[in-house]
């Protein structure tokens, strides 16, 4: 039997949602008509289409009109981040350096070839932004010798360490920074937040903390991969990259998967539903992790106790050992994991989350993420507490020979 533990990455398709994508197709919902044609049978599916969207809103607490459909969280974001630079040329982009790729190669891209500016806020040790960077970053043009702000994205809470911002906090630092507090006033600055990693494990509330965009995916909530949406304040100004058909307010073209829609309407709903209950009991499973495999030497928890973050992410950092050797002995052990920062060219490279917040590049390195879900057991966790000394010890020989060899 295997122990998954990377529901950070992606989760398994809920039975209930299974069944009702089942049951979609199998009556030719999926490949019947075009959402958008006026006759009878296109019209029909729009009406699922609409009631799908609903349901979504209201479960997200917003308005239908609100929310755009995607394909997940990645297009999500960079529809928000691209889009803004291109309908504000020459404005500058304000986001938190442990964002998701998805945030920061978007901005980067924007600053390469649409020719926006691009500020980074400060984070504490452990991840949350330093609210005195967003004064620098967004005052008001002409109190500063950059370009005005013409977006703020701060993910909710992070996809490798779990740490959860205080948006209500942060939005009203940004209102009081820039001087301007409503849409329209001259100097408002939009606010972005990816709640990927958020959604369903804390709460979230875009009106309440005056968000003006929010991105999010159906597979880390048990939808099929390929469904998402940006929730987007209506007259909040972005062009798109592309044209086409216009669907989805104009700013995301092609015919609408209304089986996926449907498919992230439910997820979410059963997500937010259940957030209260699941909550309880998968930070006790994260208690046992990090209490468990910090008995070991030169094994630490990567958030200090009392930080704020997901119940469902346990991070850790090593001393002296090989992060790709570690996951591959745990692999072997039977134990899917992961290590929280990205591979490129098969050379992995130090987490940027951890290297924002202070880590040096070794510990930076040396890292596990155990990310719960529905599915997690107390008898994972103990099936990787069981692996975790001998995959440490394999992991350390081969930091040794590592660093032997430079």
């Amino acid at each position: 039997m295997r122990t998954y533990l990377d529901h950070a990455a992606s989760c398994l398709v809920r039975p209930e949602v299974a069944r009702q994508v089942a049951e979609d197709l199998a009556s030719g919902l999926g490949g019947w008509a075009n959402p958008s044609a006026q006759h009878t049978a296109g019209r029909r599916v729009g009406a699922l289409l609409a009631q799908a969207r609903a349901r979504l809103a209201s479960a997200l607490g917003v308005d239908a009109h609100e929310v755009l459909l995607t394909s997940g969280g990645t297009e999500a974001d960079a529809l928000v981040v691209s889009g803004r630079a291109r309908a504000v040329p020459g404005g500058r982009l304000v986001v938190s350096p442990i964002e998701h790729p998805a945030v920061l190669d978007s901005a980067r891209t924007a600053v390469d070839q649409l020719g926006a500016g691009l500020s980074l806020l400060e984070v504490d040790g452990t991840g949350r932004v330093e609210l005195d960077s967003v004064d620098r970053a967004v005052a008001p043009a002409g109190s500063t010798d950059h370009s005005p702000a013409s977006l703020v994205s701060v993910m909710t809470a992070n996809n490798e360490t779990g740490v959860v911002q205080d948006m209500a906090a942060l939005v009203e630092r940004v209102r009081e920074a820039s001087g301007a507090g409503r849409p329209g006033e001259t100097g408002y600055v939009p606010i972005h937040s990816d709640v990927v990693a958020a959604l369903g494990k804390v709460p979230v509330d875009f009106h309440g903390w005056g968000l003006d965009a929010m991105s999010l995916s159906g597979h880390k909530l048990g939808a099929p991969v390929g469904v998402g949406a940006l929730v987007v304040r209506r007259d909040l100004a972005l062009t798109p990259a592309t044209g086409g058909g216009r669907q989805e307010r104009g700013l995301r073209s092609g015919t609408q998967d209304v089986v996926a829609a449907r498919a992230l309407a439910l997820a979410v709903e059963l997500a937010v539903a259940e957030r209260e209950e699941q909550e309880s009991r998968l930070a006790a499973l994260r208690r046992r992790i990090l209490e468990g495999a910090g008995a070991l030497p030169g094994v630490h928890a990567t958030l200090p106790e009392g930080a704020d973050h997901v119940a469902s992410t346990a991070h850790l950092w090593f001393e002296e050992a090989d992060a790709e050797a570690l996951l591959m002995a745990l692999d072997l052990a039977g134990v899917d994991a992961s290590a929280g920062s990205a591979c490129h060219a098969g050379v992995t490279q130090p987490s940027h989350v951890l290297l924002a917040m202070g880590f040096q590049e070794g510990p930076a390195r040396s890292t596990l993420r155990c990310s719960l879900g529905r599915e997690t057991g107390s008898d994972d966790v103990e099936r990787l507490l069981a692996a975790l000394p001998a995959a440490l010890e394999g992991a350390r020989r081969a930091w040794k020979v590592t660093h032997k060899e430079q």
